[in-house]
């Protein structure tokens, strides 16, 4: 039976366009994504919608307001979680927020870092594959299935509408 956690990871754009706020999972080393970088977010709450729960997970990890979104696509990774968890995705660009982004937080440091070399960045391997929709100038969302077993990716199939 399929009943994965529900989260959201969004990527917040620099007002240039230029560069994306990613997270620096370096602040415990217990972690499962610790020394990766992602894109913020996380779970969502038993009351609030995606787009609820991507402006809450905002402002708890990086002390801004989201204040224009667009969902990019979803991905199902079956199996990813550290307990072999199923876990489904909605994934968001944010191109307008207000406040001032925090350097850190409890997972670890908060850095701008530059989109076209976001690949070079130390990331989950299967990250390689859908960033490259999260930033296309295709119009259309992107929605995938990205099994895991054992830690590790097991396929990548993607639908775009």
């Amino acid at each position: 039976m399929y009943t994965p956690i529900i989260a959201t990871l969004g990527y917040v754009l620099s007002p240039d366009g230029r560069n994306v706020l990613m997270i620096h999972r370096n602040a415990r080393p217990d972690d499962q994504h610790y020394g990766k970088y992602n894109g913020l977010g996380g779970k969502i709450e038993p009351n609030e919608d995606v787009v609820s729960g991507m402006r809450r997970e905002l402002c708890e990890e990086a002390g801004i307001e989201a204040l224009d979104l667009t969902m990019r696509g979803t991905i199902s990774w079956p199996g990813f979680g550290k307990n072999g968890e199923d876990w489904l995705g909605f994934i968001f660009v944010i191109t307008r927020w207000s406040g001032e982004p925090s350097s850190h937080n409890h997972e670890g440091a908060l850095e701008w870092k530059p989109i076209d070399s976001i690949l070079t960045l130390n990331l989950w391997p299967g990250d390689r594959l859908f960033l490259p929709l999260v930033f296309s100038a295709d119009p259309r969302q992107f929605h995938g299935i990205m099994p895991y077993d054992g830690g590790r990716m097991v396929s990548w199939n993607c639908t775009l509408i």
